[in-house]
C-alpha cells in the first residue's frame, strides 16, 4: 500500500478513536444541563455515562474476534455507522429513556470500531520505525482526546446547548466512513466457521456486562453490599464458564493461545493497573478543581489542558524514536516512573492550592503517559499473529475499559468514604473533600507501583531464542510467511519474548 494511503488510513483510525474518547469525556461537563433539560433524577443521570460504559466494555472482545472472522474493515465501517446514527439519536433525544438507549448504541458502535482499529493498524505498518510512530499517533489521540473533550464539552454547552456535544460527531463520522471505505485495506476474514462460538460469545458478553454493571453501581450500593458481591460472583462465574468453553470448543471465540504470550498477558495486566489509576486521576482532579477550588466547567478543562499538550508532544515527537532506540520495555518503565510522580505529588494537595505550584508540575509530569501508552500498546499487540490481530486489539481495549470502570468506581468510593469520615470528625467541607481525594491518589500511586513491578518482571528483556510454538514469530532474519505475525522485530527482540 502506498505511503500516502497508509497515512490516510491512520488518520481515519485516529479520528474514530478521537470520537470514541471525546464521547466518553465531553458528556461529563454537560451533565447538569442534560439533567435540567430532560428531567433526569440524580440516580438516573449516572446512566448517561453508565449505559455507554457497559455497552462499550462488554462488547469489545466479541467485536474484536468477529472482526477477525468477517473482516476488520467491515466491522470498522459498521461500528462507525452505528456510532454516528446513535449520536444523531442522542442529539435529538427528548426524554431520559431515549438518551440512555442512544448512549448504549453509541457504546456498541464504539466497541465495534475500536476493537479492530489496532488490528488494522499493525497490519498496515509492519516496519518497526513506522509502526512505532503510527502507534504513537494513535495513542496520543486517545490520551489527549479526554482532556480536549472536557474543554470542548464546556464550550459547546455554554455557547450553544448540550445537544451539540452529540451533533459534532455527525460530520466526523460521515467523513470517517467515506474515507475508510476508500483507504482501509480490504480483508475477507477467516470466516465464521473459524470461530463462530455462539455460546462463548453469550458467556463472555454477559459476564463482562454483569461485571461492569456491578462496578459502576459500587458508589450507590457499596463495595461490600449484597448487590455488588452477588453480581460480582455471577460475573466471575460467567467468565469462568467462558474460559472453560474456550478450552473445549472446536472453534473458540477467543483461542486461549493468545494468553500464552508473555507480551500480551503482561501488557494487559500493566494496562489494567495503569488505567485504573490514571482515569481516576482525570475524574478526581476535575472534581477537586470544581468542588474545592471553585473552577467552572470550561476553566477545569483549560486547567487540565497542559497535560494533554505534553502528552501529545511526547507521543508524537519523542516516543517513537525512543522505542526504536531503547525498546518498548525501557520506555514503558520510564513513563511509569514519571506517572508515579504524578499521583505521588497529588497525595499532598492542599485545600488552598496555587495552580502554578501545586498543579502545573503534575500536569507536566503527565508526559509519562505519552511514553508509557505507545510502548505498552506495541507490547500488547506484539505477541499476537496476524490472524488474531483483531482479537488482541479487542482484548487490549477491553482491559482498558475494565480498568477505567474499576478505577473510577473503587477510588471515588474510597474518596467519598474518607470525606464522610472526616466530615463526621468535624472537618470543613473543603478539607474533608481534599482528604478524600488524597486517599484516592495514594491508592492510585500504589496501583502504578504495582504496574511498574509487573512491567519490570513479567516484561523483562531476554536473550532472543528461536521460537518453540507455532504462534511464535520467526527469527528476525527469516522472511515473513503468511503464518508469521507482523511484529516489530528489533523492539521485540530487545523488550519482550512471545512464549
Amino acid at each position: 500500500m502506498h505511503a500516502q494511503t497508509r497515512s490516510l488510513a491512520l488518520t481515519v483510525l485516529a479520528s474514530a478513536m478521537l470520537m470514541t474518547v471525546l464521547d466518553g469525556s465531553i458528556v461529563t461537563v454537560a451533565m447538569p444541563a442534560i439533567q435540567a433539560d430532560l428531567g433526569f433524577t440524580p440516580a438516573g443521570l449516572s446512566w448517561v455515562v453508565n449505559a455507554y460504559l457497559i455497552a462499550f466494555g462488554s462488547l469489545l472482545l466479541l467485536a474484536g474476534r468477529l472482526g477477525d472472522l468477517i473482516g476488520r474493515k467491515r466491522m470498522f465501517l459498521a461500528g462507525t455507522a452505528v456510532f454516528t446514527a446513535a449520536s444523531l439519536l442522542a442529539a435529538v433525544a427528548g426524554s431520559p429513556a431515549v438518551l440512555i438507549a442512544a448512549r448504549f448504541l453509541q457504546g456498541a458502535g464504539s466497541a465495534m470500531s475500536s476493537a479492530v482499529s489496532l488490528g488494522i493498524l499493525v497490519t498496515l505498518f509492519t516496519e518497526p520505525r513506522e509502526r512505532a510512530r503510527a502507534i504513537a499517533v494513535f495513542s496520543f489521540t486517545g490520551a489527549a482526546g479526554a482532556s480536549v473533550g472536557q474543554v470542548l464539552g464546556g464550550l459547546l454547552t455554554d455557547a450553544l446547548s448540550w445537544n451539540w456535544i452529540f451533533f459534532i460527531n455527525l460530520p466526523i463520522g460521515a467523513a470517517a466512513i467515506a474515507l475508510a471505505a476508500r483507504v482501509l485495506p480490504a480483508d475477507r476474514g477467516l470466516g465464521l466457521r473459524a470461530g463462530a462460538d455462539a455460546l462463548g460469545a453469550l458467556l463472555v458478553t454477559a459476564g463482562l456486562m454483569t461485571g461492569i454493571y456491578a462496578v459502576v453501581r459500587i458508589e450507590e450500593h457499596g463495595a461490600a453490599s449484597a448487590h455488588t458481591l452477588g453480581l460480582g460472583a455471577l460475573a466471575l462465574a460467567l467468565l469462568a464458564g467462558f474460559l472453560v468453553r474456550q478450552r473445549r470448543a472446536a472453534t473458540p471465540l477467543m483461542p486461549l493461545r493468545i494468553l500464552r504470550s508473555r507480551a500480551v498477558a503482561g501488557a494487559n495486566l500493566v494496562q489494567l493497573l495503569m488505567v485504573a489509576a490514571l482515569f481516576s486521576f482525570q475524574v478526581l482532579v476535575a472534581l477537586y478543581l470544581q468542588k474545592v477550588q471553585g473552577y467552572g466547567a470550561t476553566a477545569t478543562g483549560l486547567a487540565m489542558l497542559p497535560a494533554a499538550l505534553v502528552i501529545g508532544a511526547v507521543s508524537l515527537g519523542v516516543s517513537a524514536r525512543l522505542v526504536t532506540r531503547f525498546g518498548e520495555r525501557a520506555v514503558l518503565l520510564t513513563g511509569l516512573g514519571l506517572l508515579v510522580g504524578v499521583l505521588g505529588l497529588l497525595t499532598r494537595l492542599p485545600v488552598h492550592a496555587s495552580y502554578a505550584v501545586d498543579l502545573l508540575p503534575v500536569m507536566l509530569l503527565a508526559a509519562g503517559f505519552g511514553l508509557a501508552l505507545p510502548a505498552l500498546t506495541s507490547l500488547g499487540m506484539s505477541g499476537a499473529d496476524e490472524a488474531d490481530a483483531g482479537l488482541a486489539s479487542g482484548l487490549f481495549n477491553t482491559t482498558q475499559q475494565i480498568g477505567m470502570a474499576l478505577g473510577v468506581a473503587v477510588l471515588t468510593t474510597l474518596a467519598a468514604a474518607r470525606t464522610e469520615a472526616l466530615g463526621a470528625a468535624g472537618a470543613g467541607a473543603a478539607e474533608a473533600l481534599t482528604g478524600g481525594y488524597r486517599l484516592a491518589f495514594a491508592v492510585g500511586t500504589g496501583l502504578l507501583l504495582a504496574a511498574l513491578a509487573v512491567a519490570a518482571t513479567v516484561l523483562r528483556a531476554k536473550t532472543p531464542a528461536r521460537p518453540q510454538t507455532p504462534e511464535t514469530p520467526e527469527a528476525p532474519r527469516a522472511p515473513q510467511t503468511p503464518e508469521a505475525p507482523q511484529v516489530p522485530r528489533p523492539a521485540e527482540a530487545e523488550a519482550v519474548t512471545a512464549a
